[in-house]
């Protein structure tokens, strides 16, 4: 990824409406028409030819490579299962998140279980919103830092789903999406000054849809979504350098690596105190 200009350490996606160098979020202005570096900031904007300036690739290699994982897990319970739109058998068996075995020893199901969906409705949903939201924030972030987040908030998400219903069964990457769309929300916030941005509104679409789905008769883990929105505001919010009201992302320092393990830490023990007295 570019780095700012000012800040070569940091890694951005931004940059200058004016000039087209790459600044962070800590040197960036808002402006009318963009926004702008501080070379530029205040100046009256003068119209010249269209400049070409260097871009992320735009890869994604992360996000593709977490719908890929999702896709091949979700074919071999299908084969194991009672077909395409009943997957089953023994992987799902084994990595599915269900208090009790939690509570036995089974703690690898506290991540294995947002590898699984219990249909071919399931994994398309959450695996389009992967493909759309994921790419933008791996942009962002970078692969490292987003791979870490999708992982950590998955954690949390189940965490938050055992704190809902320790002996219901729970599957799917919704957890871990959620932390993605925790993540936007701060992003937006951190270059807009709003905290009610885009990912905001589906944030709240998605949360009013689960409670009208389940006052129906659904099923969804609502404990798992809200942990998992919780652990991914609280992970990108410590992988921030803070300065000047703003917040820039360069290498992941301490104070991330420090928050990574407190939110995984913080996940598990949540886990282990709701499941404990169920074995």
């Amino acid at each position: 990824m570019p780095t700012c200009y000012r800040h070569p350490d940091r890694e951005t996606g931004l940059s200058c409406s004016e000039c087209g160098r790459p600044i962070c979020a800590e040197c960036m202005t808002p402006a009318p028409v963009g926004i702008r570096c501080p070379d530029h900031a205040g100046k009256q904007r003068v119209v010249r030819a269209p400049r070409i300036v260097a871009r992320p690739s735009g890869s994604a290699i992360v996000t593709r490579a977490l719908i890929l994982l999702n896709a091949i897990v979700y074919l071999i319970t299908a084969v194991q299962g009672s077909g395409l739109n009943a997957p089953g058998g023994k992987l799902f068996i084994d990595w599915a998140l269900f208090g009790p075995l939690v509570a036995n020893g089974d703690w690898w199901r506290l991540v294995t279980s947002m590898f699984l969906h219990a249909s071919i409705a399931h994994i398309a949903l959450n695996m389009l919103a992967l493909w759309f939201i994921g790419r933008a924030v791996e942009e962002y972030l970078g692969s490292l830092r987003f791979a870490l987040l999708y992982f950590v908030s998955g954690l949390a998400g189940s965490a938050g789903a055992l704190v809902a219903d320790p002996r219901g069964v729970t599957v799917g990457a919704s957890g871990a999406i959620f932390g993605i769309l925790g993540a936007m929300m701060i992003l937006e916030w951190n270059v807009t000054g709003r905290l009610a941005g885009q990912a905001a509104t589906w944030i709240a679409i998605n949360l009013v849809f689960n409670f009208v789905y389940n006052s129906s008769g659904g099923n969804i883990s609502i404990g798992g979504h809200i942990g998992g929105l919780i652990g991914g505001i609280l992970v990108t919010l410590t992988f921030a350098h803070w300065g000047r009201g703003h917040a820039a992302y360069g290498k992941l320092g301490l104070p991330g690596i420090l928050g990574l393990v407190g939110v995984a830490a913080g996940s598990i023990a949540i886990a282990y105190l709701k499941v404990r007295n169920l074995a």
